[in-house]
Protein backbone atom coordinates (compact mmCIF):
# COMPACT_ATOMS: atom_id res chain seq x y z
CA UNK A 1 0.00 0.00 0.00
CA UNK A 2 2.65 2.42 0.90
CA UNK A 3 4.47 1.64 -2.36
CA UNK A 4 1.75 1.88 -4.47
CA UNK A 5 0.75 5.31 -2.62
CA UNK A 6 4.10 6.57 -3.44
CA UNK A 7 3.95 5.54 -7.40
CA UNK A 8 1.15 7.69 -6.90
CA UNK A 9 2.67 10.81 -5.23
CA UNK A 10 5.71 10.58 -8.27
CA UNK A 11 3.25 10.40 -10.99
CA UNK A 12 1.26 12.99 -9.35
CA UNK A 13 4.51 14.92 -9.29
CA UNK A 14 5.71 14.53 -12.84
CA UNK A 15 2.44 15.19 -14.00
CA UNK A 16 2.32 18.66 -12.40
CA UNK A 17 6.05 19.57 -13.50
CA UNK A 18 4.96 18.91 -17.16
CA UNK A 19 2.29 21.14 -16.82
CA UNK A 20 4.38 23.54 -15.03
CA UNK A 21 7.08 23.91 -17.64
CA UNK A 22 4.17 23.85 -20.55
CA UNK A 23 2.88 27.15 -18.95
CA UNK A 24 6.15 28.47 -18.23
CA UNK A 25 6.99 28.09 -22.27
CA UNK A 26 3.96 29.46 -23.25
CA UNK A 27 4.54 32.46 -21.05
CA UNK A 28 8.23 33.22 -21.92
CA UNK A 29 7.04 32.46 -25.91
CA UNK A 30 3.64 34.63 -26.07
CA UNK A 31 3.12 31.83 -28.05
CA UNK A 32 0.04 28.63 -27.25
CA UNK A 33 1.03 26.64 -30.14
CA UNK A 34 5.34 26.16 -29.54
CA UNK A 35 5.32 22.53 -30.83
CA UNK A 36 3.21 20.14 -33.31
CA UNK A 37 2.50 18.21 -30.04
CA UNK A 38 0.96 21.08 -28.14
CA UNK A 39 -1.93 20.59 -30.74
CA UNK A 40 -1.40 19.53 -34.20
CA UNK A 41 -4.89 20.47 -35.97
CA UNK A 42 -4.74 24.34 -34.79
CA UNK A 43 -0.90 24.32 -35.46
CA UNK A 44 -1.72 23.32 -39.42
CA UNK A 45 -4.51 25.97 -39.74
CA UNK A 46 -1.93 28.61 -37.97
CA UNK A 47 0.56 28.05 -40.76
CA UNK A 48 -2.01 28.01 -43.48
CA UNK A 49 -3.19 31.52 -41.70
CA UNK A 50 0.67 32.73 -41.77
CA UNK A 51 1.39 31.50 -45.16
CA UNK A 52 -2.23 33.45 -46.37
CA UNK A 53 -1.15 36.69 -44.20
CA UNK A 54 2.17 36.72 -45.76
CA UNK A 55 0.84 36.30 -49.43
CA UNK A 56 -1.77 39.50 -48.33
CA UNK A 57 0.50 41.85 -47.07
CA UNK A 58 2.99 41.54 -49.62
CA UNK A 59 0.41 42.17 -51.99
CA UNK A 60 -0.38 44.79 -50.39
CA UNK A 61 3.48 46.09 -50.83
CA UNK A 62 2.96 45.15 -54.49
CA UNK A 63 -0.30 47.94 -54.70
CA UNK A 64 1.95 50.66 -52.35
CA UNK A 65 4.45 50.54 -55.22
CA UNK A 66 1.86 50.96 -58.39
CA UNK A 67 0.58 54.07 -56.22
CA UNK A 68 3.80 55.69 -56.20
CA UNK A 69 4.02 54.71 -59.96
CA UNK A 70 1.08 56.00 -61.00
CA UNK A 71 1.32 58.75 -58.96
CA UNK A 72 4.82 59.69 -60.64
CA UNK A 73 3.06 59.23 -63.80
CA UNK A 74 0.20 61.10 -63.33
CA UNK A 75 2.07 64.26 -61.69
CA UNK A 76 4.76 64.49 -65.12
CA UNK A 77 1.16 64.54 -67.80
CA UNK A 78 -0.02 67.13 -65.19
CA UNK A 79 3.24 69.12 -66.13
CA UNK A 80 3.02 68.51 -69.53
CA UNK A 81 -1.21 69.66 -69.28
CA UNK A 82 0.69 72.84 -68.09
CA UNK A 83 3.19 72.99 -71.34
CA UNK A 84 0.16 72.56 -73.55
CA UNK A 85 -1.93 75.12 -71.98
CA UNK A 86 0.76 77.52 -72.17
CA UNK A 87 1.42 76.44 -76.10
CA UNK A 88 -2.47 76.92 -76.62
CA UNK A 89 -2.02 80.35 -75.64
CA UNK A 90 1.49 81.38 -77.73
CA UNK A 91 -0.43 79.99 -80.74
CA UNK A 92 -3.77 81.93 -80.12
CA UNK A 93 -1.13 85.21 -79.64
CA UNK A 94 0.56 84.03 -82.52
CA UNK A 95 -2.90 83.75 -84.53
CA UNK A 96 -4.02 87.57 -84.77
CA UNK A 97 -2.61 90.02 -87.25
CA UNK A 98 -2.10 92.39 -84.45
CA UNK A 99 1.21 90.30 -83.96
CA UNK A 100 4.32 91.44 -85.87
CA UNK A 101 6.16 88.63 -87.91
CA UNK A 102 9.34 88.62 -85.38
CA UNK A 103 6.97 88.59 -82.34
CA UNK A 104 5.47 85.76 -84.08
CA UNK A 105 8.18 83.68 -84.50
CA UNK A 106 9.34 84.19 -81.34
CA UNK A 107 6.71 83.00 -80.06
CA UNK A 108 6.76 79.68 -81.93
CA UNK A 109 10.46 79.45 -80.85
CA UNK A 110 9.06 79.56 -77.27
CA UNK A 111 6.52 76.84 -78.32
CA UNK A 112 9.16 74.79 -79.92
CA UNK A 113 11.14 75.05 -76.68
CA UNK A 114 8.19 73.82 -74.37
CA UNK A 115 7.49 71.05 -76.72
CA UNK A 116 11.00 69.81 -76.15
CA UNK A 117 10.36 70.32 -72.59
CA UNK A 118 7.62 68.22 -73.06
CA UNK A 119 9.73 65.20 -74.75
CA UNK A 120 12.06 65.90 -72.31
CA UNK A 121 9.75 65.51 -69.60
CA UNK A 122 8.41 61.68 -71.50
CA UNK A 123 11.44 60.35 -71.94
CA UNK A 124 12.71 60.85 -68.08
CA UNK A 125 9.74 59.94 -66.50
CA UNK A 126 10.41 56.33 -64.93
CA UNK A 127 9.63 54.26 -61.84
CA UNK A 128 12.65 51.95 -60.64
CA UNK A 129 13.61 52.15 -64.18
CA UNK A 130 10.42 51.64 -66.02
CA UNK A 131 9.32 54.06 -68.31
CA UNK A 132 5.69 55.40 -68.30
CA UNK A 133 5.28 57.98 -70.92
CA UNK A 134 6.92 56.35 -73.91
CA UNK A 135 8.66 52.64 -74.70
CA UNK A 136 12.47 53.94 -73.03
CA UNK A 137 14.57 57.10 -72.51
CA UNK A 138 15.61 57.66 -76.34
CA UNK A 139 12.38 55.32 -77.91
CA UNK A 140 9.58 57.55 -78.68
CA UNK A 141 7.26 54.41 -79.20
CA UNK A 142 4.41 53.86 -76.98
CA UNK A 143 5.26 52.53 -73.26
CA UNK A 144 4.32 48.91 -71.98
CA UNK A 145 0.96 48.36 -70.39
CA UNK A 146 1.54 48.13 -66.55
CA UNK A 147 0.17 45.18 -65.00
CA UNK A 148 0.09 44.80 -60.83
CA UNK A 149 -0.19 42.20 -58.84
CA UNK A 150 -2.69 43.36 -56.64
CA UNK A 151 -3.88 40.08 -54.78
CA UNK A 152 -3.06 36.16 -53.88
CA UNK A 153 -4.65 35.03 -56.89
CA UNK A 154 -3.09 35.05 -60.62
CA UNK A 155 -6.26 36.76 -61.79
CA UNK A 156 -5.77 39.64 -58.99
CA UNK A 157 -4.30 42.13 -60.84
CA UNK A 158 -5.02 46.21 -62.02
CA UNK A 159 -3.40 47.21 -65.43
CA UNK A 160 -2.66 50.38 -66.85
CA UNK A 161 -2.69 51.21 -70.68
CA UNK A 162 0.08 52.41 -72.83
CA UNK A 163 0.90 55.36 -72.77
CA UNK A 164 2.54 57.66 -75.42
CA UNK A 165 2.98 61.46 -74.29
CA UNK A 166 5.08 62.62 -76.14
CA UNK A 167 4.91 65.19 -79.17
CA UNK A 168 5.16 62.05 -81.58
CA UNK A 169 1.71 60.13 -79.91
CA UNK A 170 0.42 63.90 -79.66
CA UNK A 171 0.40 64.82 -82.86
CA UNK A 172 2.15 67.86 -82.31
CA UNK A 173 5.74 66.78 -84.02
CA UNK A 174 4.93 68.93 -86.98
CA UNK A 175 4.71 71.97 -84.73
CA UNK A 176 7.54 70.93 -83.07
CA UNK A 177 9.38 71.24 -86.62
CA UNK A 178 7.70 73.78 -87.96
CA UNK A 179 10.14 76.45 -90.37
CA UNK A 180 9.91 80.09 -88.39
CA UNK A 181 9.78 81.46 -91.95
CA UNK A 182 6.72 80.51 -93.20
CA UNK A 183 5.05 80.68 -89.47
CA UNK A 184 2.54 82.99 -90.53
CA UNK A 185 -1.40 84.34 -88.46
CA UNK A 186 -2.99 81.15 -90.81
CA UNK A 187 -0.22 78.58 -89.88
CA UNK A 188 -0.44 79.41 -86.19
CA UNK A 189 -4.24 79.04 -86.75
CA UNK A 190 -4.03 76.02 -88.12
CA UNK A 191 -2.18 74.33 -85.21
CA UNK A 192 -5.01 75.29 -82.53
CA UNK A 193 -7.27 72.53 -83.13
CA UNK A 194 -4.02 70.40 -83.42
CA UNK A 195 -3.40 71.64 -79.69
CA UNK A 196 -6.58 70.81 -78.29
CA UNK A 197 -6.72 67.48 -79.33
CA UNK A 198 -3.41 66.32 -78.02
CA UNK A 199 -4.68 68.13 -74.78
CA UNK A 200 -7.85 65.86 -74.90
CA UNK A 201 -5.04 62.64 -75.62
CA UNK A 202 -3.18 63.46 -72.83
CA UNK A 203 -6.26 64.31 -70.45
CA UNK A 204 -7.69 60.80 -71.64
CA UNK A 205 -3.79 59.26 -70.68
CA UNK A 206 -3.95 60.96 -67.40
CA UNK A 207 -7.54 59.67 -66.78
CA UNK A 208 -6.20 56.44 -67.34
CA UNK A 209 -4.09 56.79 -64.29
CA UNK A 210 -6.29 58.78 -62.04
CA UNK A 211 -8.60 55.44 -62.55
CA UNK A 212 -6.29 52.96 -61.86
CA UNK A 213 -5.27 54.63 -59.11
CA UNK A 214 -8.37 54.74 -57.77
CA UNK A 215 -8.79 50.87 -58.23
CA UNK A 216 -5.61 50.47 -56.76
CA UNK A 217 -6.36 52.46 -53.14
CA UNK A 218 -9.28 50.51 -53.43
CA UNK A 219 -7.78 46.95 -53.38
CA UNK A 220 -5.23 47.95 -51.01
CA UNK A 221 -8.19 48.96 -48.47
CA UNK A 222 -9.93 45.46 -48.41
CA UNK A 223 -6.67 43.13 -48.56
CA UNK A 224 -5.58 45.92 -44.97
CA UNK A 225 -9.09 44.44 -44.05
CA UNK A 226 -8.31 40.88 -45.11
CA UNK A 227 -5.02 40.93 -43.76
CA UNK A 228 -6.20 42.48 -40.14
CA UNK A 229 -9.00 39.36 -40.07
CA UNK A 230 -6.11 36.82 -41.31
CA UNK A 231 -3.52 37.26 -38.15
CA UNK A 232 -6.81 37.83 -35.78
CA UNK A 233 -7.60 34.07 -36.62
CA UNK A 234 -4.33 33.07 -36.24
CA UNK A 235 -4.01 35.26 -33.33
CA UNK A 236 -7.15 33.19 -31.83
CA UNK A 237 -5.18 30.07 -32.51
CA UNK A 238 -1.85 30.72 -31.51
CA UNK A 239 -1.59 33.66 -28.91
CA UNK A 240 -1.22 33.44 -25.23
CA UNK A 241 -3.58 34.38 -22.80
CA UNK A 242 -1.65 36.04 -20.31
CA UNK A 243 -4.24 36.40 -17.69
CA UNK A 244 -5.29 33.16 -18.22
CA UNK A 245 -1.87 31.63 -18.18
CA UNK A 246 -0.45 32.91 -15.35
CA UNK A 247 -3.62 31.59 -13.26
CA UNK A 248 -2.69 28.72 -14.49
CA UNK A 249 1.27 28.91 -13.75
CA UNK A 250 0.35 29.98 -9.64
CA UNK A 251 -2.02 26.70 -9.99
CA UNK A 252 0.57 24.52 -11.55
CA UNK A 253 3.17 25.64 -9.02
CA UNK A 254 1.06 24.80 -6.12
CA UNK A 255 0.15 21.79 -7.14
CA UNK A 256 3.53 20.72 -7.94
CA UNK A 257 4.41 22.04 -4.29
CA UNK A 258 2.24 19.63 -2.83
CA UNK A 259 3.04 16.96 -4.98
CA UNK A 260 6.99 17.26 -3.89
CA UNK A 261 5.55 17.14 -0.03
CA UNK A 262 3.70 14.68 -0.65
CA UNK A 263 6.17 13.25 -2.38
CA UNK A 264 8.70 13.91 0.88
CA UNK A 265 5.92 12.50 3.38
CA UNK A 266 5.87 9.34 1.59
CA UNK A 267 9.38 9.04 1.44
CA UNK A 268 9.29 9.95 5.58
CA UNK A 269 6.60 7.24 6.33
CA UNK A 270 8.52 4.42 4.13
CA UNK A 271 11.85 5.02 6.06
CA UNK A 272 9.31 4.68 9.33
CA UNK A 273 7.80 1.45 8.13
CA UNK A 274 11.44 0.13 7.52
CA UNK A 275 13.36 1.19 11.10
CA UNK A 276 10.28 -0.67 12.75
CA UNK A 277 10.74 -3.68 10.83
CA UNK A 278 14.33 -3.70 11.93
Amino acid sequence: MTISSNNNHIQTYLNNDVQLNKTLERVATGLLLNKAADNAASLAISENLRTEASGVYQSMENVNSALAMTQIGDKAMGEQSNILDSVKKDLLQASTDTTSQEGREALLEKVQKSLEQLNNIASQTNYNGTNLLQAGPNDTAASDSQEFQAGSGSSDTIATNSVQANTTGLGLDDLLNQDPSSFDASTARSFLDTVDEAINTLNSERSNFGSTANQLESSYRNLATQYTSTMEARSILTDVDYAKETSSFSKQNILAQVGAFGLAQSNVSQQNVLRLLQ
